[in-house]
């Protein structure tokens, strides 16, 4: 199971590395836009469509405002995106993670709040939309693709981080009804994995206080909001009383199981980097 699982990390980052570079922005941006549907059709089912004319209606609908959002924002025009425009889709839906947050915290009580197909159904609009324009204006910039693996990279590095700082050092549960393995010291230690990154980072592109300080809030909001991320989605499986959002992943279940970090993770860094003006 071990060795399946490596293999398939493996694959997954040469594939999603060789498009992020090999494609170009508009080429990513539509490899990005068929990964949300896919993790549309995988959503609908956390939401409790069972039917297949449920789940196909559903994927329609994510696919409409994917469209809708593409049209704001001016997509595919690479010499014209519209960034003050997706800068406005997100700075309107990133706020809803803290009501997730609040939600996961209250959770099983919250799910009187959420628990319902159709309110989940929203929640999977929010999760999965705003990744998408979040993606798009990143690749768009001039460091677009260096920009979207370093999310990746802070992402990961968290991961890791607070894997084995959590098996080592973690007593204090984070959110044990959502998902018990999830310590708070494995969490601090996520956050320290990447300091790393920051001081290579600033010292790389010879940051003055300011750009230091907004690097360094970049990440930490990043790596948070990863978490908030695949606690959302744990709670989302763990009400609908499923182990994977699906099995395309040989060893790691389902697409969603694999980018829930990300969903919140990219635009927190998106909406940070479009506001400040970057720290690079």
């Amino acid at each position: 199971m071990l060795r399946q699982r490596i293999i398939t990390g493996i694959a997954i980052a040469v594939v999603f590395f060789a498009a992020l570079f090999l494609l170009g922005p508009t080429g990513f941006s539509l490899a990005i836009a068929c990964l949300v549907g896919f993790g549309a059709w995988e959503w609908s089912n956390l939401s409790g469509f069972s039917s297949l004319l449920q789940r196909v209606s559903y994927l329609c609908i994510v696919l409409i405002v994917l469209l809708l959002s593409a049209t704001l924002i001016d997509f595919p025009s690479v010499a014209a995106l519209d960034f003050n425009a997706g800068q406005t889709i997100l700075a309107y839906t990133v706020p809803w993670w803290a009501i997730a947050l609040l939600w996961v915290q209250g959770y099983p009580s919250s799910a009187i709040l959420w628990g319902s197909r159709w309110m989940r159904a929203i929640m999977g609009l929010l999760v999965l939309v705003p990744t998408w324009v979040a993606a798009v204006m990143l690749i768009h910039l001039e460091q677009g693709p260096w920009l979207v693996s370093l999310v990746v990279v802070l992402v990961a590095t968290a991961d890791i981080g607070a894997y084995f700082s959590g098996r080592r050092f973690g007593r204090r549960y984070l959110s044990p009804h959502v998902s018990p393995k999830k310590t708070w010291e494995g969490l601090f230690g996520g956050v320290l994995a990447n300091l790393p990154i920051v001081i290579a980072l600033g010292f790389g592109f010879g940051l003055d206080l300011r750009h230091w300080l907004l690097l360094g809030f970049t990440v930490l909001a990043t790596v948070l909001s990863s978490v908030l991320g695949d606690l959302l989605e744990s709670m989302v499986k763990r009400h609908r009383g499923i182990k994977d959002s699906g099995n395309i992943l040989p060893g790691h279940g389902g697409l969603l199981d694999r980018i829930d970090s990300l969903t919140a993770a990219l635009p927190v860094f998106a909406l940070i980097t479009a506001s400040s003006n970057g720290w690079f």
